[in-house]
């Protein structure tokens, strides 16, 4: 599949995405999408062993961030 396809097309029925797809969504690198997790400003969770971010935290913490930035 041609990525530039990909990065549109998204199913959904996802509910979780995994810490690639999140900082896909963010346009920021793993490494980054971790610190974010790591400082709470990103919201995640464990099923089992592996790390997940709800679809919809990428979008609160980009809202959270516009309303931070306007107030100052």
């Amino acid at each position: 599949m041609d990525a530039a396809l990909s990065e549109v097309t998204v199913d959904p029925t996802l509910v979780l995405l995994t810490v690639e797809e999140a900082a896909r969504r963010l346009r920021v690198g793993r490494t980054t999408c971790f610190a974010l997790i790591r400082t709470g400003a990103l919201e995640s969770l464990m099923v089992g062993g592996l790390r997940r971010v709800p679809v919809d935290a990428p979008a609160a913490y980009v809202a959270r961030l516009r309303t931070e930035q306007l107030a100052a």
